[in-house]
C-alpha cells in the first residue's frame, strides 16, 4: 500500500508541473486559434461521370495484314417537342381542298355515304369479283363436270380442223382467287407467240376482251379475270378455244348448269 500511494503522489506532481508549463506557453489558446484559422471544406458534390464511349470495330480487309480500327458510335438524341402553351392558338390541320371552305366537312356515314348509296350505278357488265367469299362459290358435281367436258369435245369435233383448237375445263383457280388460266403446253409451243403478247378473246356474240399471254408460264394473266367475270364463268364450265388468227381466240362456252337442266327435263318426261 505504501508503494502505491508513493506512485500516485509522484504522478500527481508530474501532471501539475506539465499543466503549469502548458499554461505558461498558452498552448490551449494556440491550438484554438489554429483550429479557427483552418477553413472548413465545402461539401463535395456527387458528380456523375459520362458513360464510356463505345467503339465499333471496322475492318480494312485490303491492308496487309488486315487491320481493325475502332470507330466511336454516335448515339442519336431525340429532342422532345415543346408542349404548346395554353394561351397560344393552335392551328387546325385541314386539307387543301377544304382550306377555303368555311363549312366544316362532315364524315358521318348516315349523312355522307347515304347520298353515295343513292346514286345510280353505271350500266354495263360488272368487272369486280363477287366470288371472293367461299360461301358464294359454285362447286360443280363430278357428273356436271363430265357432262360439260363431253359437250365441249363434241363441239370441237364439229368445228373441224380448219383452225387449231383445244378443250379447257374450268376449276376454282381459273374463275376465282388468282384468276390464272394455264393453256396446254403442246398447243402453246406449236401455235402461240414465243414472247409475251396480248391475245384477243372473242365470245359467241363477238364481244372482245384483250388478255396478256405469258409465254414462259404458258397462260393468260391480265384480262382473263375480266372475261371470266363478264361471262359469269364458274367451276365445272368448259371452254372450247379456237385459234382463228395468230393472236385471236374464238371461245365457246358450255355451262355445267346445263346438266341439271337436262336431268330435270328427263325426270319430267319420265313422270
Amino acid at each position: 500500500m505504501t508503494g502505491a500511494s508513493a506512485y500516485e503522489e509522484q504522478r500527481r506532481r508530474i501532471m501539475e508541473a506539465n499543466q503549469r508549463k502548458m499554461d505558461e506557453l498558452r498552448l490551449h489558446h494556440l491550438s484554438a486559434a489554429v483550429k479557427d484559422a483552418i477553413p472548413k471544406p465545402s461539401p463535395v458534390r456527387s458528380t456523375r461521370l459520362p458513360p464510356p464511349t463505345r467503339f465499333r470495330p471496322v475492318c480494312f480487309p485490303f491492308s496487309d495484314p488486315p487491320r481493325f480500327v475502332g470507330v466511336p458510335q454516335v448515339k442519336s438524341v431525340k429532342r422532345k417537342r415543346a408542349a404548346p402553351r395554353d394561351d397560344a392558338p393552335v392551328a387546325v390541320r385541314r386539307s387543301d381542298r377544304n382550306a377555303s371552305n368555311p363549312d366544316k366537312p362532315n364524315y358521318r356515314y348516315e349523312e355522307v355515304y347515304s347520298v353515295l348509296d343513292g346514286r345510280k350505278k353505271p350500266r354495263g357488265r360488272r368487272t369486280t369479283s363477287t366470288r371472293k367469299d367461299l360461301a358464294n362459290r359454285v362447286y360443280a358435281s363430278d357428273e356436271a363436270r363430265e357432262y360439260a367436258t363431253g359437250k365441249g369435245e363434241e363441239l370441237q369435233e364439229k368445228l373441224g380442223s380448219d383452225y387449231p383448237s383445244f378443250v379447257k375445263p374450268l376449276t376454282q383457280s381459273h374463275v376465282s382467287g388468282g384468276f390464272w388460266l394455264g393453256l396446254p403446253t403442246d398447243f402453246c409451243r406449236k401455235y402461240l407467240p414465243k414472247r409475251d403478247e396480248f391475245l384477243t378473246l372473242v365470245d359467241e356474240v363477238d364481244d372482245e376482251v384483250e388478255s396478256l399471254y405469258l409465254a414462259l408460264k404458258r397462260g393468260l394473266s391480265a384480262g382473263w379475270r375480266k372475261f371470266s367475270i363478264d361471262h359469269e364463268l364458274v367451276d365445272g364450265d368448259c371452254l372450247v378455244f379456237e385459234l382463228i388468227h395468230r393472236t385471236t381466240f374464238k371461245i365457246y362456252i358450255i355451262r355445267q348448269s346445263s346438266y341439271s337442266k337436262k336431268s330435270k327435263a328427263s325426270k319430267k318426261l319420265k313422270a
